[in-house]
């Protein structure tokens, strides 16, 4: 008997060991993918961004976070998409504040008029009070984890078929916008008539006039071939363009921890460097479409479009949380 007690211990001790180990092993083991949609084309720069930021995590990971990317909205358009996640899909999307605004209305102060105006301030947002209680009201209310917004196209302008230099320009002009309230309130406040469109419908819009022009970044232009069917290039400059990506919080909250940190680290990363990369190709873009006669409107009265923008926050009831936001980053 005073053999078998003395083996017995080690043993038993041994097997709770396993049995404890076995749960943390089972989900380090687990593979998990995710399929991340985007409306731009394969040649925009944020295609080989988002590609890039796959590879990295599938890397840290050793293939246990495997992302797939879809372009020209391969897996649906963004409404759908985001549906999807809220319903725990794994499945992310590259989404803009105005989107977001319509769970958290506070949020889209972001892509209002002249919100920031540098990169520098667009990446001080990550350590704003008010945007990390946002994004978890959208994780806990709304099912939609933000992995990071690093990722800045560029200044939005209006590409127009005569040109623009003050708000008085673009009366009557029916501006192509996204479906989300502070786009709307926003071109309006700036003089336009905003008109809701999908991305992929804006060069047959504006070949059938149902639309006069549109408000996007250079890049946008060029990669859709809209200098087609669009002359004037009018440098407003009136949002700078804070793209987020976003998955299913339920999905996030699924992934071991050492995952959750490599998708948010190594997105904030890539979005970094792409967006770094896509002032560059903003210029190349510009001097692309002037080459090809697109004209040039650079004399613009930004303080004009300064001034009529605040009328957007206003509208919205969300002019404290945009001056609570700027005062949080110091702008």
């Amino acid at each position: 008997m005073v053999k078998t007690t003395r083996w017995i211990g080690p043993i038993c001790l041994t097997l709770g060991l396993t049995v404890a180990a076995a749960p943390q092993a089972m989900a380090q083991d687990e593979t998990y993918t995710l399929r991340f949609n985007h409306v731009l084309s394969p040649k925009h720069p944020f295609h080989a961004g988002f590609e890039k930021w796959a590879e990295r995590v599938e890397e840290r990971t050793d293939g246990g976070l495997q992302m797939t990317v879809y372009h020209s909205s391969q897996l649906g358009v963004e409404e759908d998409i985001i549906e999807q996640m809220r319903q725990g899909a794994n499945i992310g999307q590259n989404t803009d504040a105005a989107r977001l605004g319509n769970y958290v209305e506070e949020i889209s102060v972001v892509n209002g008029p002249y919100f920031v105006e540098t990169l520098d301030k667009a990446y001080a947002l990550a350590d704003s009070e008010s945007m990390q209680t946002w994004q978890q009201t959208l994780a806990e209310d709304y099912g939609l984890k933000v992995v990071c917004f690093d990722w800045v196209q560029g200044f939005r302008h209006f590409f127009t078929n005569q040109p623009v230099r003050e708000p008085a320009d673009l009366e009557g002009l029916r501006i192509r916008t996204p479906p989300a309230p502070i786009w709307q309130q926003s071109i309006n406040a700036l003089g336009a008539e905003a008109t809701a469109m999908n991305f992929g419908d804006v060069y047959s819009g504006l070949q059938q006039r149902a639309i006069d022009g549109a408000e996007l970044v250079y890049p946008n232009i060029t990669a859709a071939n809209l200098n087609e069917v669009l002359d004037y290039a009018n440098e407003t400059g009136h949002i700078l363009l804070i793209n987020f990506q976003v998955v299913s919080a339920d999905w996030f909250d699924q992934l071991p921890e050492s995952y959750q940190t490599a998708l948010v680290e190594e997105c904030r990363a890539a979005g970094q460097e792409t967006s770094k990369h896509l002032q560059q190709a903003s210029q190349e873009a510009k001097q692309q479409l002037e080459e090809a006669g697109m004209t040039i409107v650079e004399d613009v009265d930004k303080e004009a479009f300064r001034k009529a923008g605040e009328a957007a926050y206003e509208a919205l009831g969300v002019l404290d949380a945009k001056n609570q936001v700027q005062e949080e980053i110091g702008k």
